[in-house]
């Protein structure tokens, strides 16, 4: 009986996986447009604290910057962070954005974001036209609404 136990415990551990990990390979591969392109990280520092409290810099030899940092300073405990990026477009053009994220969401800031015109922005003639005869439309319609009759919802009789 014994010996069936120990068959038995010695095929199961043979039959489980054997799992090994090798270390990943670079990726030169990917031709002249570079997509798989191994960048070296300069700088990498994080630190936390026991409170929630966080930092993050990181920098890349292909020029990439970020800086982010946060505390639980929001609503109910919320992170509240901020922090900034920076690299190198492929035509060329430097980005910069620098954001807040709070109880008022995510609100980067850069000179290559598109900014909405300021508001409030003029009303075109047209606009106000419309506007204006609507609100005639309506004193109309309640001019003609009257009280309800003393037969209102009674049952009609038919011939």
């Amino acid at each position: 009986m014994k010996f069936v136990i120990i068959a038995a415990l010695a095929t199961v551990a043979l039959a489980a996986p054997q799992y090994s990990y090798d270390a990943p390979r670079p990726q030169s591969q990917g031709g002249s447009s570079g997509l798989n392109k191994v960048i070296a990280i300069l700088r990498d520092d994080r630190d936390q604290d026991d409170y929630g409290r966080y930092s993050v810099n990181v920098e890349t030899a292909n020029g990439i910057v970020m800086q982010d940092s946060g505390s639980p300073d929001g609503p109910k405990g919320a992170v509240v962070s901020s922090g900034s990026f920076s690299y190198t477009s492929p035509e060329g053009i430097p980005v910069n954005v620098r954001y807040v994220a709070d109880e008022n969401g995510f609100q980067p800031q850069s000179d290559l974001l598109p900014v909405a015109p300021a508001f409030p922005h003029p009303i075109p003639q047209f606009v106000l036209d419309q506007i204006a005869f609507a609100a005639q439309e309506d004193a109309r319609q309640t001019k003609q609404i009257s009280a309800p009759s003393g037969t209102y919802g009674a049952p009609s009789r038919f011939n």
